[in-house]
């Protein structure tokens, strides 16, 4: 008896759809996205700004050409505010004070950070420590770094009392003009060392190491492998953190604030143009039209020492 198998053919699998709809789900939608969708998510960071810059600059440019005070709306007066400036002995003197502060501590907040940088820079043992410390009056409160050089160069402080104790006369550094603003200058050029010797560790990390190599063969030594590789190599970042460092001191408030106090030293003869605004703007009976051409005035000068600095740097390109 023979048995017979009978084979069957597979079953044909259906073919695939080729196309947009091939391996999609009836029931999955492609939704449009509409036009506003970009600027819904904008529109928290837009507003914060609006608020909180672009309305306070457009206020106090409209005030710069007013009477106005704290309590009284005022009027339209011109250019009365801008003409009183020219005959104010307040506002040449706190246009002295804030250009020599700019002077005194941009080409140290150039130079330093970046010699520092290039000493962090290198791995050797314990290193992490000083980086650190060195990057910590950054993070502390400028109102608390001003007191402690306060208590440190106050008539009783400890840098007179180390002066005494070595038998020499005590330093006025705090009621003479001069050294008032020189050590000023010195705080903030100790606060902002930490925060651009970061910006100089990022461009130095970006410097090939084949280039100080081939400068080494050549026979050049350390200073002259600093100014023929390392110096053009971080120009473009030089640039950057004397523009940073120009506009902040130019600006400056706290530190001569806290030093020197309301008044602006002895006889006001350290206050700033930063100082002049608060002074003159504030209070129940405080000239806003007056402090808002101050203002405007400030603004104007670091725009243009952007400007400088910008082109400055461009021709260096060319």
């Amino acid at each position: 008896m023979s048995t017979s198998t009978v084979s069957r053919a597979p079953a044909k699998r259906p073919a695939r759809r080729s196309g947009r709809g091939a391996g999609m789900r009836p029931a999955t939608r492609i939704r449009r996205q509409l036009p506003t969708s970009p600027w819904l998510f904008a529109a928290p960071g837009l507003l914060v700004t609006a608020v909180f810059i672009l309305y306070p600059f457009v206020s106090t440019v409209i005030n710069a050409f007013t009477d106005r005070r704290t309590l009284i709306p005022g009027h339209f007066v011109g250019l009365a505010n801008f003409r009183e400036l020219l005959h104010d002995d307040a506002f040449w003197i706190g246009l002295r004070n804030s250009t020599l502060y700019m002077v005194g501590t941009v080409p140290a907040l150039v130079i330093l950070p970046l010699l520092l940088a290039m000493l962090v820079q290198k791995n050797i043992p314990g290193i992490t420590f000083f980086r650190s410390a060195f990057y910590t009056p950054v993070v502390a409160s400028i109102v608390v770094v001003g007191l402690i050089w306060v208590w440190m160069l106050d008539e009783r402080g400890l840098v007179n009392s180390l002066l005494e104790t070595v038998g020499l006369d005590k330093v006025g550094f705090l009621s003479d003009q001069w050294l008032l603003l020189i050590s000023a200058m010195a705080v903030t050029v100790w606060k902002g060392l930490g925060y651009y010797m970061i910006v100089y560790l990022a461009a130095l990390a970006n410097v090939p190491r084949e280039l100080h190599e081939a400068a080494a063969v050549d026979g050049a030594g350390a200073v002259r492998r600093f100014f023929t590789v390392t110096v053009p190599a971080v120009r473009s970042t030089m640039v950057l953190v004397a523009a940073l460092s120009s506009v902040a001191a130019f600006k400056v408030f706290s530190e001569v604030y806290l030093m020197a106090g309301p008044s602006g030293g002895p006889a006001g003869e350290d206050t700033t143009l930063v100082m002049l605004i608060q002074r003159t703007g504030t209070g129940l009976s405080g000239r806003v039209g007056y402090a808002s051409a101050i203002s405007l005035v400030v603004f104007v000068i670091t725009v243009i020492l952007m400007l400088l600095v910008l082109r400055a740097d461009r021709k260096e390109d060319a």
